[in-house]
């Protein structure tokens, strides 16, 4: 083990080349980022596209609306868990690619099922749960194919190329594809997702070749079992809770995404009904904002480079707590509008450093042999945990109004900074270690 940017990190094999300014992660990669890239496109143009279906369409309520978003997350979410156990120990490629496929025929099921009358809001749901389920096995097979695909010192590179593209399909997304709905209907943006999905496949295909040998080792392992068992299941979830960096930023990644993106309804009903907002000016408050996610995972890097990757952390994980509490005060016309792009222009930008360096300290902090069932674990308690707070959070504004609501979670995440890590220790080892 070294110290580098105050970390303890393993040390690797060498960098890629820079070329042009910008540093070459190799052909594999560039496979791997394109398909990231197209899925990822199609999946917010798609935003929202299940509500929108269901109310349009359907002719659906508040509360069927409400319970097909919560049901299909975290149902999606349980049958998850054991597929983290299952993909392991094998090759993750494969995976990602069954992943992509199967997300691409169940999307297709719903423009297929409409135009022969037969959609209904049963089938919105199991599309629904697949879809949850397929993400979070494609999510933590291809943070451990990452692993294998790219050299330790280059993996804050490669995921902050992974928040840049999130973000500017964040800012391109949801707006395009609110056009194709108006102009195409509301199944455009759905048969658009699942070409993506496909798109995805036939990029990871085109990889070629073998898995990296840190996927390699963790197949051909002595200590890797033949079959599922129920002592595999609970390995992501203890990895985490027993590590002394991992297990701070993990609850403190919880409490964060729960409380910015709970108060996300309620703040919309707010916008549109109490504040007399357009729905376009809507989305604009929201897409401007996700330039500030470039500018931060462009920053992410020389940060770490300057400051360190654990100074990056704890600044950044404060910073971006900070933000959210403003959007209780915001009010009609433009003041109101340039009140919500400042505070999400900042939180965002905080996140764009954050993500990035978060995701490569949970992957070099996690050995080839649990970090499949880590990353699902730490994807399925991220999302059930988002979806039981959102849940209380809209009983809450039931109660006390939106704003109240909206101001109180932003008051308990000025409190979430004290769940970062401080110092830099090194996790107890097993006796049979």
């Amino acid at each position: 083990m070294v110290r580098i940017d105050g970390w303890l990190c393993r040390p690797g094999r060498g960098g890629g080349q820079v070329a042009g300014g910008r540093r070459s992660l190799g052909r594999d990669f560039g496979w791997l980022w394109a398909a990231y890239g197209v899925s990822t496109f199609g999946t917010r143009l798609a935003f929202d596209a299940f509500p929108l279906i269901a109310v349009l369409v359907l002719h659906a309520g508040a509360t069927e609306v409400a319970l097909l978003a919560a049901s299909g997350l975290a149902v999606g979410a349980v049958v998850a868990v054991p597929l983290g156990a299952w993909v392991e120990f094998r090759e993750k490629r494969p995976v990602m690619v069954t992943a992509d496929l199967i997300r691409c025929a169940a999307l297709l099921s719903i423009p297929v099922a409409f135009a022969l009358d037969g959609l209904d809001l049963g089938q919105l749901l199991v599309v629904s749960v697949v879809v949850a389920a397929a993400d979070i096995t494609f999510g933590a097979a291809g943070g451990a194919y990452l692993k294998s695909l790219v050299p330790p010192e280059d993996l804050l590179v490669a995921n902050g190329r992974f928040e840049a593209t999130t973000w500017t399909a964040t800012a391109l997304g949801p707006p395009l594809g609110g056009m194709a709905v108006v102009v195409f209907g509301p199944m455009t943006t759905v048969l658009a997702d699942a070409v993506s999905y496909l798109l995805s496949a036939l990029g990871l295909r085109a990889i070629g070749g073998k898995e990296g040998q840190q996927t390699e080792r963790t197949r051909l392992s002595p200590t890797a079992p033949s079959g599922l068992r129920m002592s595999d299941l609970p390995a992501g979830w203890r990895h985490i809770l027993t590590h002394p960096t991992l297990r701070p930023l993990f609850l403190n990644t919880l409490s964060v995404n729960a409380l910015i993106m709970a108060p996300a309804p309620l703040l919309s009903v707010l916008m549109l009904g109490q504040l007399g907002f357009s729905p376009w000016q809507y989305g604009l408050a929201f897409a401007v904002p996700c330039l500030g996610g470039l500018l931060g995972s462009r920053l992410s890097r020389p940060l770490v480079a300057r400051y360190g990757r654990r100074r990056v952390l704890l600044t950044t994980g404060t910073l971006r707590a900070c933000w959210p509490v403003g959007l209780a005060f915001v009010g009609p016309g433009t003041s109101g509008l340039l009140l919500v792009m400042a505070v999400e222009f900042g939180l965002i930008t905080c996140m764009g450093v954050f993500t990035p360096v978060l995701a490569t300290t949970r992957l070099d902090r996690t050995p080839p042999d649990r970090t499949t069932r880590t990353l699902s674990a730490w994807s399925i308690t991220s999302k059930t945990t988002t979806a039981a707070v959102t849940a209380l959070w809209g009983l809450l504004a039931a109660l006390t109004g939106p704003r109240t609501a909206i101001a109180l979670a932003g008051v308990l995440l000025l409190a979430t900074p004290l769940l970062l890590p401080r110092h830099e220790r090194e996790p107890r080892r097993s006796a049979a270690e």
